[in-house]
């Protein structure tokens, strides 16, 4: 069983809300995404998502597009982006068994290759897709791909997905859906856990067993623990990024992000 599906069976034997966090391969630097994700992992992270860096990344709000850009500057990761970040998925894989899945935009994937992705991937030990440009219409190769090789592949929801919709995507993906919190970019805009709990019961049924997690604009752990009941997890990334930049070197960046994320955890299980 893949590590993303074991996780979501663990988590609902547990009744619990799985805590899915967010980093950038490679910022801010090369080597210490590893350390990081050993620590977020230590700290109760369920499953991390390793942003490839990318040059537009239209779906990210300014937070992580400043992350990509000082990932691809340092010099550690440009230009074989995808190359180095499986290197670091390899690199995690040596004492750490975090569920992995890796958050891109399909324009490099395309380019390097579909098949060579999703086989050097699970060479390297990540465990799923997240693609967040790339629509079902679009998305047999890929889609098969993912399959031949034991990954996920994860499709985005939206606050204005319809039931119809809703059952087309999951139709073709696998792991967990991931539900957009709110129209716009990563980190940007108001969340109102409200609408976003009346929305995740009317698209329920139409996902069938596929968990869904909820992301887009979740920064604090008041917000994660207001969605906990409504979702099989909740997804930081901006305000993870931001907590990590306020470490000074290595080993303090390291404990300002398991600090944070123990918070998190810890509002994801408050209402159980």
């Amino acid at each position: 069983m893949n590590r993303v599906d074991r996780c979501f069976v663990d988590l609902r034997q547990k009744q619990e809300t799985g805590l899915i966090v967010y980093l950038t391969a490679g910022d801010p630097h090369h080597r210490e995404t590893a350390e990081l994700v050993r620590a977020v992992s230590h700290a109760g992270a369920d499953l991390v998502e390793l942003g490839i860096p990318f040059s537009d990344p239209a779906a990210d709000g300014p937070v992580i597009q400043r992350a990509m850009e000082r990932a691809l500057s340092c010099g550690e990761m440009a230009p074989h982006t995808i190359e180095k970040a499986l290197s670091i998925v390899a690199d995690i894989r040596r004492d750490c068994e975090v569920p992995i899945a890796l958050f891109g935009y399909a324009n490099p994937m395309l380019q390097f290759g579909y098949t060579r992705l999703c086989s050097d991937a699970e060479r390297a030990g990540a465990d799923g897709l997240l693609v967040v440009d790339v629509p079902p219409e679009e998305s047999a190769d890929l889609d098969a791909a993912a399959r031949a090789s034991n990954l996920v592949r994860v499709p985005l929801l939206a606050p204005t997905t319809t039931v119809q919709r809703a059952a087309k995507i999951a139709a073709c993906a696998s792991g967990f859906a991931y539900y957009v919190a709110l129209a716009g970019v990563t980190g940007a805009g108001t969340l109102r856990p409200s609408e976003v709990a009346e929305h995740l019961q009317t698209l329920r049924p139409a996902l069938g067993n596929l968990p869904i997690a909820v992301g887009f604009g979740v920064k604090t752990a008041e917000q994660v623990r207001a969605l906990a009941p409504h979702a099989d997890a909740v997804v930081v990334g901006s305000a993870l990024v931001e907590a990590i930049r306020t470490g000074k070197d290595p080993a303090d960046r390291c404990a300002h992000a398991a600090q944070f994320v123990r918070k998190l955890k810890d509002a994801c299980l408050s209402h159980v």
